[in-house]
């Protein structure tokens, strides 16, 4: 539930705070941050944006590639990690609330679901296929559930199958407009420019309103819509909410961060992002993209990127023999700063951003309406 309440700030203005909860897990600043891999949402960014009265959120692809073992024991790596950076995500944050991403379309998306059960995540949001089974991985457990959509559509067709076999309900729902970054739940003919001044985010969130309120009445609760994708401004967080949701989700901003896990050379490329430099992109997990067009992108587009193996097995629609490059081996590269083999997802509007700031003054910029 969204309440609200005028407060004088240090210059004589007013702003106003909102607060909401999912189920009992309260925050006091409407902000989710997107779980961003591989490797730039971990413990630092996730735990400060908790400790700052948002909800900070791991990403879980690979989240052990700069562990020692990693190479000869992948999956124990990435256990290990999920653990570690949970437990230091926590300490960071004071102990607050904190959720972690999984891709539907990892093949180890069910182990890590049980991973993250084991550990205590606090709330588990699933996206990039539809969680179809997320409830019963998830039954009995205390970890909260979130299934990532992009219409009013997918909306109702997730939660009439999760109510019509487990009588469950979202603890809230995320709704990723087309201007996200990252892995895009739309097919490349609504990506055009005409299709996207049509689907504006706030315009997609009464639809997916109404498929969600017969299911508050159901469980007798709030179900909360997060909704995220090209928000930037102060301006854009408002329109959002005001349009209806209890809060919003952001990614790119949150990389242009000191606190966020990514190399310096990462963060900056969002800094020098232009917006013609902003593309849609074909991931190899079979899904459109929105990514910082460099030379590594060049050669995948010229055919010169094709891998010789399959080196991790991560996604479950990848076939590295018709795969047009390794995503793994390529934002492993790009969390690094190694834009020769790699690249950085963004979204639409990541070339309003100027300049690296902290977690702290990005919250409060973004709510300084």
């Amino acid at each position: 539930m969204i309440t609200s309440k005028c407060k004088t700030n240090c210059r004589g203005g007013f702003f106003l705070k909102y607060q909401f909860n999912i189920g009992d897990l309260e925050f006091s600043k409407p902000i989710v941050q997107g779980g961003m891999g591989i490797g730039i949402s971990l413990s630092s960014l996730a735990g400060n944006v908790s400790k700052n009265g948002g909800l900070g959120v791991l990403s879980s692809v690979e989240m052990g590639c700069d562990y020692p073992n990693y190479k000869t024991n992948r999956l124990l790596a990435n256990r290990q990690a999920l653990e570690d950076h949970f437990k230091r995500a926590k300490a960071i944050s004071g102990n607050r609330p904190i959720g972690l991403n999984i891709m539907v379309a990892l093949t180890q998306y069910e182990q890590i679901v049980k991973d993250a059960i084991e550990v205590g995540v606090d709330i588990i949001f699933a996206g990039a296929g539809l969680p179809l089974t997320l409830p019963e991985l998830t039954r009995n457990s205390a970890t909260k559930i979130a299934p990532i959509i992009s219409s009013k559509r997918v909306a109702k067709l997730l939660l009439k199958h999760w109510w019509r076999h487990y009588k469950v309900a979202p603890d809230a729902i995320v709704l990723e407009g087309p201007l996200a970054g990252g892995h895009l739940g739309f097919k490349l003919e609504d990506l055009t420019p005409e299709r996207l001044l049509e689907q504006s985010l706030p315009g997609l969130i009464p639809g997916v309103l109404e498929e969600i309120k017969p299911y508050e009445d159901l469980v007798g609760r709030k179900i909360p819509l997060i909704a995220g994708g090209g928000i930037t401004t102060a301006a854009d967080v408002r329109a959002t909410l005001e349009a209806g949701a209890s809060a919003v989700q952001i990614g790119s901003r949150f990389v242009a961060t000191e606190e966020c896990d990514a190399a310096l050379a990462f963060k900056e490329a969002m800094v020098n992002a232009q917006k013609s430099d902003i593309e849609i992109i074909v991931s190899p997990a079979g899904l459109p993209g929105r990514a910082i067009h460099n030379h590594f992108l060049e050669e995948v587009s010229a055919g010169l990127r094709k891998p010789k193996n399959c080196p991790f097995n991560c996604i479950k629609s990848c076939d590295y023999k018709t795969s047009p490059y390794c995503i793994g081996l390529a934002l492993m590269a790009g969390k690094c700063g190694d834009f020769e083999n790699g690249y950085v997802f963004s979204g639409a509007n990541a070339y309003k951003i100027t300049e690296i700031t902290t977690v702290a003054a990005l919250m409060n910029e973004l709510l300084d309406f």
